[in-house]
């Protein structure tokens, strides 16, 4: 299994020659373009949901626009999504590949590395296919804070979470850290 892990810097690594590095450089480049893509729309309707009703109207952003927008950017044989070392939607939990990253993230994290610069790349055998796999740590935004915050979540929003989420982890975060991850993957021909 060919494995990448990047921080700060991209890193090419375990790779098979100049063409190999290319090609590797070309599917992260892109999957850092879907991940702004992505990302960029989530924030963009999370702000005017906060801006309309507050981080309770916020939070229908994150359990029905966000799975909407993944899938709208899920072209060309990429599949975007989240997850988290932290849960909040169990339908978000994370693949092998994924969970080793936030594994190491943490590991990192713990180190002071800053969640902006950690991402991994690599390429596995799954299914008698070759899968490329970027994964992203997300670090906690200010806006992020009024639903993954401590305790300062509002008691409105935190009754609306428990409706949503029953068992819902993904809280006591501080802004800066990191509290998942994009996950993206795209299977190889």
């Amino acid at each position: 299994m060919k494995k990448l892990m990047m921080t700060g810097a991209v890193i090419l690594c375990g790779l098979a020659g100049p063409a190999a590095a290319e090609d590797m450089e070309a599917l992260i480049n892109e999957a850092k373009g879907l991940i702004q893509e992505f990302g960029g729309a989530l924030k963009s309707e999370l702000m005017a949901g906060v801006e309309a009703g507050g981080p309770v109207n916020a939070i229908s952003v994150c359990n029905e626009r966000a799975p909407e927008i993944a899938t709208a950017v899920s072209t060309d044989g990429w599949t975007v999504g989240r997850s988290s070392h932290k849960l909040r939607n169990p339908e978000n939990a994370a693949d092998a590949f994924t969970a080793e990253a936030i594994a190491g993230f943490l590991t990192l994290q713990a180190a002071g590395e800053s969640a902006e610069t950690m991402a991994k790349a690599g390429i596995t055998e799954e299914n008698g296919q070759r899968v490329f796999h970027f994964v992203k740590a997300i670090p906690t935004g200010e806006l992020c804070l009024g639903c993954h915050g401590g305790d300062n979540v509002k008691p409105e929003v935190a009754a609306k979470l428990a409706e949503l989420y029953p068992d819902d982890q993904a809280r006591g975060f501080t802004a800066g850290e990191m509290r998942g991850v994009f996950t993206l993957t795209k299977v190889l021909e």
